[in-house]
């Protein structure tokens, strides 16, 4: 009995004290995301184990700080439509595009605006059937609200998703003046498709033709006229030219002439 015990004590030490057999290739590596404990010592978790999903890039990212695009203008005027010269984000997804067209239509600032504009219509009677005074200023002030609200939704989100058109505007931010003011206001009739090749802004075009179309149903019979329809038309395509413009010369102006950051 003593003499098998001392034959298992001196088996267990020459086990022990037995070198581990030697490799010419080195260990692999512990694998991290099988390992009791992270790196930090803590017990692994399924938020340590998991790998990180990549995120998507800023839309400034690659744009120096005078030439990138700020979410508002002034703090008042949303710009979040704009992306800063350089970048080239991924195009956007259906529920970015609505974001885009809600943030647009129902910013604070797009009360104020539409407020404006109705009181600048009331003043000077251009549509004489909705009348004068206060009653006449709410007559044009929601009829003017749904134009510019179904117009966004149209131009920013539902044909841009049907036909793969990104509706962003690409800041240039270099060049001549004129260079960069047709470049800026041409994005009304060029637009990149979700392929990232330039094609005809088909959105902007018939998404503020479908959006007069609409206008029918709620303005006067005296102001369906095709005249004072393209007279409509027209402002609505040409408000969008010059605001590329100034979103597209806001850098320069904001870091040149007024000494700030965009």
């Amino acid at each position: 009995m003593f003499a098998g015990g001392a034959l298992a004590q001196q088996e267990d030490r020459g086990t022990a004290t037995t070198p581990p057999p030697t490799s010419s290739q080195p260990p692999p590596a512990p694998d991290r995301a099988s390992s009791p404990r992270a790196a930090s010592g803590q017990p692994a978790t399924a938020s340590t184990a998991k790998p990180k999903q990549p995120t998507e890039a800023p839309a400034d990212v690659g744009a120096p700080p005078s030439k990138q695009q700020p979410k508002r203008i002034l703090g008042i005027m949303p710009n979040y439509r704009a992306v800063s010269a350089g970048a080239i984000p991924p195009p956007p997804t259906p529920k970015q595009a609505f974001m885009i067209a809600t943030h647009n239509s129902f910013d604070y600032s797009s009360f104020v605006f539409v407020g404006i504009t109705s009181l600048m219509a009331e003043g000077t009677d251009a549509h004489p059937k909705l009348g004068k005074g206060v009653a006449g200023f709410g007559r044009y002030y929601w009829r003017g609200f749904v134009d510019k609200t179904d117009g966004n939704y149209l131009v920013i989100f539902a044909l841009p998703t049907i036909l793969h058109q990104d509706e962003r505007y690409y800041a240039k931010g270099e060049g001549g003046f004129w260079k960069r003011f047709i470049y800026s206001t041409s994005r009304v009739l060029i637009t990149p498709g979700y392929s990232g090749h330039n094609t005809f802004n088909a959105s902007e075009i018939f998404g503020r033709g479908i959006a007069q179309g609409v206008s029918l149903a709620y303005y006067p019979t005296t102001d369906r006229t095709a005249g004072k329809l393209a007279a409509k038309y027209g402002y609505a395509v040409l408000r969008d030219a010059l605001t590329n413009a100034f979103r597209e010369f806001w850098p320069d102006i904001a870091t040149h002439v007024l000494h700030r950051h965009p």
